[in-house]
């Protein structure tokens, strides 16, 4: 599946949901089913910076696909980690450093976040980016 029809769906998910108290349930929901990051990532490395949670991601390339797991200590921003994962996890680097994320503004995201989670969120794509940009750079010198 393409990141443009993952982020459709996401869209079409949050549009059943009357107000935002129903997506934020929605999105604690996704974060509860997020698959567990292995223990041993979650270290300073692998935290991310900018955000108000700690927010714990890992990123590796299996074959051509970077595969993420993630963790927060906080509901909300757990739900948002796994928004992501499901949007960027098993796509190429390239897909990823092309991707254009106006879903976020399509569904409301950024504006019913706080400010510093809006920042989190922001970091969050940006550390995604960078592992994506490394594998590429990775891949591009074999």
């Amino acid at each position: 599946m393409t990141i443009q029809e993952i982020q459709n769906e996401i869209v079409a998910d949050f549009s059943l949901f009357d107000n935002w108290e129903e997506r934020y349930n929605y999105m604690i929901d996704l974060g509860k089913s997020l698959p567990l990051i292995d223990s041993k990532y979650k270290d300073e490395q692998h935290l991310i910076k900018g955000c108000q949670s700690q927010v714990w991601l890992h990123a590796e390339l299996k074959d051509t696909k970077v595969i993420l797991t993630a963790d927060s200590d906080a509901i909300i921003t757990k739900g948002i980690i796994a928004i992501l994962i499901r949007i960027f996890s098993g796509q190429t680097p390239e897909d990823i450093l092309s991707v254009d994320m106006q879903f976020i503004d399509t569904i409301g995201l950024k504006e019913h976040l706080s400010p510093t989670r809006a920042n989190g969120l922001v970091s969050m794509i940006q550390q995604i980016k960078l592992y994506a940009k490394a594998f590429q750079t990775l891949n591009n010198s074999k």
